[in-house]
């Protein structure tokens, strides 16, 4: 019995070996690093950093910001929202409401700043979209 598991152990060991002397395809990674990839593990690399860089233009900095506008109202109804991509493009939209309307804005927001005037807690919202 010991020599059945010594023979289907050195078969294992030699299908490792020819599998191991039959992957193609290898490619450099940086000339001094000596290091080498499989041709698919450097083609992933590719695709995930054209992935990142991809998602830099996506709206995906998000904070809200809720408040009391008015002293006579609770409940923190008012609201501002930033939605931003990775240079601070994209908007803000703050709704404000007292106690018989409730009127909403959008503001456009270029490299973290605006063009028109930003309330305090749309500053604020931008601020906390911002990635640290």
């Amino acid at each position: 019995m010991p020599y059945v598991a010594l023979a289907v152990a050195l078969l294992a060991l030699a299908c490792a070996a020819l599998a191991l002397r039959r992957t193609t395809g290898v490619v450099r990674i940086g000339a001094d690093s000596g290091t080498a990839l499989p041709a698919d593990v450097h083609g992933l690399r590719q695709e995930v950093a054209a992935l990142r860089a991809e998602a830099g233009d996506a709206l995906r900095h998000l904070a809200v910001v809720r408040y009391d506008a008015f002293g006579d109202m609770g409940g923190h109804l008012s609201w501002s929202v930033a939605v931003l991509d990775d240079g601070g493009h994209g908007v803000v939209l703050t709704s404000i409401h007292g106690r018989s309307e409730a009127r909403t804005y959008a503001k456009n927001i270029a490299s973290w700043s605006c063009e028109q005037q930003l309330s305090p807690e749309e500053e604020e919202a931008i601020a906390h979209a911002r990635p640290r």
